[in-house]
């Protein structure tokens, strides 16, 4: 049986996903008008709720638009031809990012502890 990591967040705000890409809150609400994979819920107040899912495609919607390049219009057309490729590339690049900081933090520890 799964655990259920106790830090894991059902929601972020708008707040939260923007400060994890580094962008304004502004172009979180743009590109959830200009791509429709993008649904936050929305509570009673009317403040977005992001899913992990939702913020798994901001980050492929980030990484093709701000990273590689792409227009909104190629973005959208990369997402709708080669959806499950892309997907897949940036759940392989968290991956990498979250061996490379543990290893980084190993890196440190050893070097703390030869001097």
């Amino acid at each position: 049986m799964l655990k259920k990591d106790k830090n894991l967040k059902i929601y972020y705000s708008i707040g939260e996903v923007a400060e994890m890409f580094n962008v304004n809150t502004s172009l979180i609400r743009f590109w959830e008008k200009e791509f429709n994979v993008l649904r936050p819920r929305k509570n009673k107040k009317g403040n977005r709720l992001f899913t992990e899912r939702d913020v798994r495609y901001l980050h492929m919607i980030y990484n093709l638009v701000k990273v590689k390049g792409y227009t909104l219009q190629g973005a959208k057309e990369a997402l709708k031809e080669r959806f499950d490729e892309i997907e897949e590339a940036i759940l392989l690049l968290g991956t990498l990012n979250k061996t490379r900081a543990f290893l980084l933090s190993i890196e440190a520890e050893l070097a703390s502890q030869a001097t």
